[in-house]
């Protein structure tokens, strides 16, 4: 308004200075005069107009998104209200698309449609993982969805995802962890089914720690989950002939687990393996390393489990038919402990914003390197990094036996959850259909 102002003052003093007789209505001078300055005017309109929408634009686009990365901080609250309220705060809407953006580099935020399923309903959801039926009072640790920083992971649709599995084999091979993204996938997907009793274990078993193989049937969509307890990967057999007092066991690093064969014919092969790959599960309990009919009593845990990841690589290549089935490796997840002792569990109520080097794994470190160099394609869920920002997300003191804390496994509804969240942005998307093994996880 002020540059419309001063061309309303300029066009007045200019009008002051015109001689009568140039005034008169009949001259035309004065038409002339009349229509330039009225010309003048409208485009000195106009070009304020568009000044003040580009000025508009500009806000938009590169200021907007600054402020609303800054209520995207850790333990900050996003406002509440509706999906498009909440759009508006950049939390569903992106121009990148998925093959343009690493997911794995970004933050937590608040997400008002969480938690997706209520792990008491959920008759596969371990008690042991139930935080709030374990008497946890804080229900915030629920509410965080990850958000890369240059794209958006769909929210999940159980519709869409169960169509996606129809007449498909899911299987999980891992440790305890793997046990529990099994029980997160089930859980989210039963949130879509009608008749709870058309989904099953398939032998009859409770969910347990203790049973190397489980498997869940969705009948009316005729899809089995399964999960098949390896926690190595690689075989574990007995004290072999002339071996120390000390060897009570070997690991055989260029043999994969004897259940390996029921494995292969699966649409969706997910993995993972690290926990389990530590002095207290491995030397304290007289198990050690051995390649071919070698000892090897010398070998370092990280360089043996390099040389099992090259035998699971080997093992995929030679057995797998990548035209059918979706390979996924899951890396490690940071535990939270407060002490090496794995006797003190300090859960807080938020995700915290340092990762205290928790973001780091020569586990993670290995895979990513050995897949790297495969001959087929491998997707790497490279969760290592956002995992550890979620100290609030563990199990803490509320597990099935509260006498012991945890601060390695998670709560369900929880973290495990946008795993699975991440598996399906993959497989419902073009994200990492053209990905190559040496292309990982973005």
């Amino acid at each position: 308004m002020e540059v419309f102002q001063r061309s309303k003052s300029f066009n007045q003093r200019a009008l002051s200075v015109v001689s009568p007789r140039s005034l008169s209505l009949g001259s035309p001078r004065v038409n002339r005069s009349s229509f330039n300055w009225r010309r003048f005017h409208v485009l000195i309109t106009i070009g304020f107009s568009i000044s003040f929408l580009m000025a508009i634009g500009v806000v938009y686009i590169y200021v907007l998104p600054s402020l609303t990365q800054a209520f995207h901080g850790f333990g900050i609250s996003v406002p509440s209200g509706t999906s498009d309220e909440k759009k508006s705060f950049g939390i569903s809407n992106s121009n990148e698309s998925l093959e343009d953006c690493d997911i794995f580099d970004g933050s937590w935020v608040q997400e008002i449609t969480y938690p997706l399923y209520n792990a008491s309903e959920c008759p596969f959801a371990e008690r042991g993982f139930n935080c709030l039926g374990n008497g946890r009072v804080d229900k915030d640790y629920q509410e965080w969805r990850w958000k890369p920083k240059n794209c958006d992971i769909r929210l999940f649709n159980v519709n869409e995802a169960l169509e996606s599995l129809r007449n498909k084999r899911v299987v999980f091979v891992g440790d305890s962890m793997s046990r529990t993204q099994w029980e997160s996938l089930i859980c989210m997907l039963m949130t879509g089914i009608e008749d709870k009793h058309s989904v099953y274990e398939v032998n009859g078993n409770e969910i347990t720690k203790l049973i190397r193989y489980l498997g869940v049937r969705f009948s009316s969509f005729n899809f089995t989950i399964e999960f098949f307890r390896s926690v190595f990967l690689v075989q574990h057999g007995w004290m072999p002939r002339h071996a120390p007092k000390r060897v009570r066991s070997t690991l055989k690093l260029d043999k994969l687990d004897d259940i390996s064969n029921q494995w292969v014919d699966s649409d969706i092969l997910i993995f993972n393996s690290g926990q389990w790959w530590v002095p207290g599960k491995l030397f304290e309990t007289g198990c050690y390393f051995q390649t071919g009919n070698s000892l090897r009593l010398g070998m370092s845990i990280p360089n043996a489990f390099g040389v099992a990841m090259n035998t699971w690589a080997s093992w995929v290549e030679k057995r797998i038919d990548t035209n059918r089935t979706r390979i996924f490796f899951r890396t490690f997840e940071p535990s939270h402990w407060s002490n090496h002792s794995r006797r003190s569990c300090n859960v807080t109520q938020h995700p915290v914003s340092e990762t205290e080097g928790r973001d780091q794994s020569l586990f993670t470190d290995t895979i990513l390197e050995v897949v790297k160099n495969m001959k087929v394609p491998v997707t790497v869920l490279q969760i290592t990094s956002m995992s550890a920002f979620r100290r609030d997300a563990h199990v803490g003191n509320w597990s099935d036996s509260q006498l012991v804390p945890d601060c390695s496994h998670w709560c369900l509804p929880g973290v495990p959850d946008m795993w699975n969240e991440i598996v399906f942005s993959y497989l419902l998307t073009n994200h990492g259909n053209s990905l190559q093994s040496n292309q990982i996880g973005a």
